[in-house]
């Protein structure tokens, strides 16, 4: 079908999701269930419904009210098009859902108990919104990180089956000193497991501040019983599995900022992999090469082409993720009054889209880190490329001190000289013509061959490679093992 109905009839441009057709990197089951807008809406709900049980037990809405809040919260009642279009009418979400709850309840509190009171008493949308976000935020980590300690499992153990995999180091592009894939494998954990630690040490608080963040009403509604409006906020945070929050945040929005810069640093680990892998699975460097599945990495014109297209997607999220949190720093200091105007609204759609693009890419990123395939010969075959000279620093360190001056050149000055003529020769006569001027130059009496050989085998000049690559996993041991997690949604399907 075609035309505008055929859009209307398919969801798109106001139906009851995005389906993530322009974002690849996030359009998995699994981020549509925790981020997508009906996940939105059940957050919203069950703030709602947990605050009815919270004022229930506290003796402030009559009972049987939670049962009946609960069943009126039920997120299939709702539509999500239907509450998007008319939040226009308050600027957010909540007003308009919070009117067809109230229906709902009535609707279902047949015996008459009087369950509405205890529905949004006290509270004000931006305490709801702020809390279901928090919600959202906590169920989305909680995912991620599953799919983190999985990550960095895999890289551990590509740094412990490589630590001794000779490949060449790169530096500002060209080949610097030898070097391991086990060290770069090492690195790569460091940068993923020191995000997660990060991430994992946040705290997603309850928000309830009431109108204008006094507690005004929540005073009024505890008086005349042993409640006080802190003793309710606690207790919501409980009910809802949140952590309690010492004062009302409406304008203090550390707690988001926060989440971005962790979100956006789990991002920025996955871009420096990603980046590494697109480089080095190259058919020119041919070092590693992606896990293949069937259907992934086809070109719509080239048979041939077998396109590195996780760490493409991957790297796709790193590039936005900056963008976003500077969004939500620019909301947070923009935040106005005692509760603002504007600035709020952007901070909802760049955490919700850092919060899909870091999940969705940790799934591809999952997959990429379990199945990478590494090819030495070809590390061997690049690194052999620059040839001795890429043990000039190493050479350079032993002999220079035992050169005396010559000619007016200080050992250092000579050794330079050697490398200097041996770049004027053709590439493929490098090797020789750099053993050759290096002979010439240093007097047997001073390097024997035995230990001109030494010197220039990238092996010897590792430096503390494999130290470095131990100390980096055991810095962060709880990220190094593989996580007994189940590889399943929420729903029960397959992860990814």
């Amino acid at each position: 079908m075609t035309g505008s109905a055929g859009l209307r009839d398919t969801g798109a441009f106001g139906g009851e999701g995005d389906a993530g057709l322009l974002s690849p990197v996030s359009a998995s089951p699994l981020v549509g269930a925790l981020t997508g807008d009906r996940a939105v809406l059940a957050a919203i709900l069950a703030v709602e419904s947990g605050w009815a049980a919270v004022l229930e037990k506290a003796g402030l809405a009559p009972a049987g009210s939670a049962a009946v809040v609960s069943a009126a919260a039920e997120p299939g009642r709702y539509g999500v098009a239907g509450i998007a279009r008319r939040a226009q009418g308050g600027g957010n979400p909540v007003i308009p859902l919070l009117a067809d709850l109230r229906k709902n309840v009535q609707a279902l509190d047949g015996t008459g108990i009087g369950a509405g009171k205890a529905v949004h008493t006290s509270l004000t949308s931006q305490d709801v919104l702020d809390t279901a976000l928090m919600l959202l935020a906590r169920n989305t980590v909680e995912a991620l990180l599953g799919d983190l300690k999985r990550t960095t499992a895999a890289l551990a153990g590509l740094a412990e089956e490589h630590a001794d995999t000779l490949c060449v180091g790169r530096s500002l592009t060209q080949h610097s000193l030898p070097f391991t894939f086990g060290l770069r494998a090492a690195q790569w954990f460091h940068g993923v497991a020191a995000a997660a630690r990060q991430l994992e040490g946040l705290a997603y608080p309850v928000q309830f501040g009431g109108a204008a963040g006094t507690l005004a009403a929540g005073t009024v509604l505890a008086s005349g019983s042993p409640n006080t409006p802190f003793s309710l906020a606690d207790a919501l945070a409980a009910q809802l599995g949140l952590a309690a929050a010492p004062a009302p945040w409406h304008t203090n929005r550390l707690v988001v900022t926060s989440l971005g810069s962790a979100l956006a640093a789990v991002l920025d680990a996955f871009g420096k992999i990603a980046a590494d892998v697109l480089f080095l699975s190259r058919p020119e460097v041919g070092e590693l090469a992606e896990p293949r599945a069937a259907g992934r990495g086809v070109s719509s014109a080239m048979p041939q082409k077998q396109n590195p297209v996780l760490s493409v997607l991957v790297r796709s999220a790193a590039l936005q993720a900056p963008q976003l949190v500077a969004q939500l720093h620019l909301a947070a200091a923009s935040f106005n009054d005692e509760r603002p105007d504007a600035a709020w609204h952007t901070e909802w759609p760049a955490l919700r889209q850092l919060l899909a693009l870091a999940l969705g890419a940790a799934g591809h990123i999952r997959e990429l880190a379990g199945g990478l395939q590494a090819f030495p010969d070809a590390m061997r075959r690049n690194l052999d490329l620059a040839g001795p000279l890429l043990l000039a620093e190493g050479v350079g360190a032993a002999v220079a001190p035992l050169l005396g001056t010559k000619d007016g050149l200080t050992g250092k000055e000579q050794l330079q000289a050697v490398v200097d003529q041996t770049l004027q020769a053709p590439s493929g006569e490098q090797a020789a013509t750099y053993r050759k001027l290096l002979r010439d130059a240093v007097p047997a009496g001073v390097l024997t061959d035995l230990r001109l050989e030494e010197l220039l085998n990238p092996a010897s000049y590792l430096g503390e490679a494999a130290n470095i690559s131990r100390r980096i996993l055991a810095a962060f041991p709880e990220y190094a093992a593989t996580p007994a997690l189940p590889d399943t949604d929420p729903n029960g399907g397959p992860r990814g």
